[in-house]
Formats: C-alpha cells, sequence, structure tokens
C-alpha cells in the first residue's frame, strides 16, 4: 500500500537516468532500502534507448515517493539534475547516479550528524565497485571539515555521498558544463552555509568504477578542470593557470592522503 509523504523533514534523492539498464534496479533499491522513509526519489531519464525508463516506471507505479519524468530531448546529467532540483520537495537534496548505490543507513546517519552539528552541507566516504558491484580495494575517506578555500582547490565531495539542506541553503543548480558539474554544486554549496561542510567517515556509498568511462582517464579531465576555474567561475587566464598549480599540487600530493586501499573481503 502507497503511503503519503511526510514533507517533515523530507529528503529528495536525485537520479539522472540513461541507459541504465543494467544498474537502475539496484540504485532504486538501495533507496528504498533506507532505514530512514522520509524521502522522495525524482528520476529525471534523459531519453533512454533502452530499458531503463521501463524498469523505473515499474518502480514508481508500486511506490509514490518515487517519480519518473522524461526530458523532451537528450540534453545532458546538467539539465536532468537541475530539472529535478526544480521538481524537489524535500528540505535536503541528496544525490545518486543511475550507477551508483547506498548503504542503507546513509540517509538516516547522514541526517543525524548534520541535525546534530547544524551543518548545511555534508558528506561521507565511499568505496569503489566494479561492474559488478564488487568492491575493489579502494576507499575514498571524507575529510572531517571542509573549508571553502580546501574545495575550490580540488573537488573533495563524492556527489553520491553530498546532501546539502535546501531549505537553508535555496536549491542549487548546476551549470550546464560536460564535466565539474558536482565541483561547482558543492562548492557553491559551502559558499551559501558560510561555514564547512561536515564529512562523516563511515562507507555508506558505493561508486561504480567504468574502465572505458571519461573519469578513468584522469589527463582528459585536465581541460575541464581548466574551464571550471576559466568559464565556470570567471577567472582570467593567468589566474586560471595559477588555480591550475594549486590544483594540480592537491590532487597528486594532497588528496591521495584521503584515498585508502584494502583487501576485499
Amino acid at each position: 500500500m502507497k503511503k503519503p509523504i511526510n514533507n517533515d523533514g523530507l529528503v529528495t534523492v536525485i537520479t539522472p537516468l540513461y541507459n541504465a539498464e543494467a544498474f537502475i534496479s539496484q540504485a532504486i533499491e538501495s533507496v528504498l532500502s533506507q532505514t530512514y522513509p522520509h524521502w522522495e526519489h525524482l528520476i529525471i531519464d534523459d531519453c533512454s534507448s533502452d530499458t531503463s525508463r521501463a524498469i523505473a516506471q515499474d518502480y514508481a507505479t508500486k511506490d509514490n515517493r518515487i517519480q519518473l519524468h522524461t526530458l523532451s530531448r537528450n540534453s545532458g546529467a546538467a539539465i536532468a539534475r537541475n530539472k529535478a532540483t526544480s521538481l524537489a520537495k524535500g528540505s535536503y537534496i541528496a544525490f545518486l547516479d543511475a550507477d551508483d548505490f547506498w548503504h542503507p543507513q546513509k540517509l538516516e546517519k547522514q541526517l543525524q550528524a548534520m541535525q546534530q552539528s547544524e551543518a548545511s552541507v555534508s558528506f561521507t566516504n565511499y568505496i569503489h565497485v566494479n561492474s559488478k558491484a564488487k568492491a575493489i580495494g579502494k576507499r575514498i575517506i571524507a575529510l572531517a571539515s571542509l573549508s571553502y578555500k580546501k574545495q575550490h582547490r580540488n573537488n573533495y565531495i563524492g556527489n553520491l555521498t553530498g546532501m546539502y539542506k535546501a531549505s537553508t541553503l535555496g536549491k542549487i543548480m548546476v551549470p550546464n558544463i560536460r564535466k565539474r558539474q558536482d565541483w561547482a554544486l558543492w562548492l557553491e554549496a559551502i559558499k551559501r552555509s558560510k561555514k564547512p561542510a561536515l564529512g562523516l567517515k563511515e562507507d555508506l556509498a558505493y561508486y561504480r568504477i567504468h574502465p572505458d568511462g571519461m573519469s578513468a582517464n584522469k589527463v582528459k579531465l585536465i581541460r575541464y578542470n581548466f574551464q571550471f576555474y576559466r568559464s565556470y567561475l570567471g577567472y582570467s587566464r593567468f589566474k586560471s593557470l595559477g588555480c591550475m598549480l594549486r590544483f594540480f599540487w592537491e590532487y597528486f600530493v594532497i588528496r591521495p592522503r584521503q584515498i585508502e586501499t584494502y583487501t576485499p573481503d
């Protein structure tokens, strides 16, 4: 039986969907399995050509907390996320891509920590998994506290782990850029909150690695990092190059300290 949504403490979970028929069920099931029940799951289909939309629609039919919306034309993840953000009713907004999934206590633990510390932005550890959802022995550890200055140097928030309090910060739209949308989002969230983001050092999310994906080739991302400073933040070419030097130092020297390798069970 469907239950009415209680908007008090409601969390809006946003999932852009495009040709993810092999993974979308696990993503949705991980939301359904949350120990915190007051959520709405907004899935925005970006004109999938496989069975992704039908799979999501089946879940939406069975639980009215899940809503499926379809874009009129293929527009990209940024447009899909912004569409969901515009529709969101939650006091909090969180993100889950169609090929990732969450620990059952993710929302409960994160919300409890945010309320206790009066934080408006939070994030957690996450585990890398392969295409079959098996851990591959790599953990990204959340910083206990993440300032605007630190986030400006490098993106320390895994998008699938982040949550912000929309009732305090307002709804944050992502720029329509191909990569680094999440970096822009969380930088803006920390800026609006006027205090550091809260990091939970618990493994509450699972990030699926695709070896042939863009994220697997870090060299390709250099130009997107430069464009983040040059185009999104509007810096001069000289200042953007200076920021890139700091980015490289942070990425290759400082950030590896937050990456832990281990032997999976």
